[in-house]
Formats: structure tokens, C-alpha cells, sequence
């Protein structure tokens, strides 16, 4: 029996906050870990609908904080699932600052998380595959892949001459 598949649009989840002075650090910045906290809980909610199940975080990739997101921005998150596996699902997630007086918006971050979906007992459960669309889609879909095995291969769940979609990266031809 094939597997059901979801479009990656079903996922989308899109969050709005307002950096207020208990989110800031003594420059009246966004703290870090708030912004952690907030692209946790958009990914997590975009991975629930996905799997129409509980899900865990098992991974985040790489944040970088490109510029700072300064008090009394409008801070918008928005994520979707890229592609699923068995039980995980991998999340990508923009994050977006806007300075509504000025109307400056600009791109602060993006990041990749891995949710497993579990089921009542906390046990890994299967989760529909996705089913890109765009061009964009198509293109995070593809990647996917690699990411995974770069993930597994960094918590040595997987051993490096085992990825074979990573070491398709780097052959070198005569």
C-alpha cells in the first residue's frame, strides 16, 4: 500500500510577535534564545500538521543571527515542512523583522529543524510523505537529503562512507 502523501502548502505556518522588553538584552535586541523559542514552536506546529501527530524536536541545524531585530519590531516567523522520512519530518523556517513606522522589513534568519512524530507512548510514528509543488519546493525537497545525512552523520548515527548523497558532493572526475 503506497504512502500517503501531503503538499508541502498544507504545512505552512506563519507566526507574528512583537519584540517587547522582556524579549531583549541589555542593547534592547532580540535575545537569541527567544528567537530559538519562537522558530521551535512555529516548526513544531507546522510538523504537527503534517503528521496530524505529536511531535518532538530531534534536530536544529545551523541559526546564524545575521543582523539584530531591535525592540518594538514585528517579528514574522514562517515555516513549513520540506520533506518527510519514516518518522521525521525536516521544518525550514524564515524568520522576518519589520520595522512597521519606518516600513523596513528584511530577512533576519532561516534554519532547518527535525521533528520526529511520536505516537501516545512516545514512540516514533510513520508520517505522510510530502508532495512539493514550486520550483522552491522541489528544490528544498531535493536537498533534504543531504541534510539528513550531514545531521546523522554529526550525532554518529551514521558513518560518513555511508552518505552516499553527500559524497555525490565530492567526487572528483579524471
Amino acid at each position: 500500500m503506497a504512502k500517503k502523501k501531503k503538499f508541502v502548502k498544507d504545512s505552512v505556518v506563519t507566526m507574528t510577535e512583537l519584540v517587547l522588553p522582556n524579549d531583549t538584552n541589555t542593547l534592547n535586541n532580540l535575545m537569541g534564545g527567544r528567537m530559538m523559542h519562537w522558530m521551535d514552536v512555529v516548526s513544531a506546529i507546522a510538523a504537527q500538521k503534517h503528521s496530524n501527530r505529536i511531535v518532538v524536536t530531534a534536530s536544529v541545524d545551523n541559526v546564524s543571527f545575521g543582523e539584530p531585530i531591535e525592540l518594538g519590531n514585528v517579528v514574522t516567523l514562517s515555516a513549513k515542512v520540506t520533506r518527510a522520512f519514516n518518522s521525521s519530518m525536516e521544518v525550514y523556517i524564515e524568520v522576518w523583522a519589520e520595522d512597521i513606522p519606518s516600513g523596513e522589513k528584511s530577512k533576519t534568519n532561516s534554519a532547518f529543524f527535525t521533528f520526529v512524530a511520536v505516537d501516545q507512548s512516545g514512540r516514533p510514528i510513520d508520517v505522510p510523505e510530502v508532495q512539493p509543488e514550486t520550483d522552491e519546493e522541489k528544490e528544498l525537497f531535493a536537498g533534504a537529503l543531504r541534510r539528513r545525512q550531514l545531521r546523522l552523520i554529526l550525532a554518529k548515527r551514521m558513518k560518513p562512507e555511508d552518505a552516499n548523497e553527500l559524497k555525490s558532493l565530492f567526487e572528483i572526475e579524471d
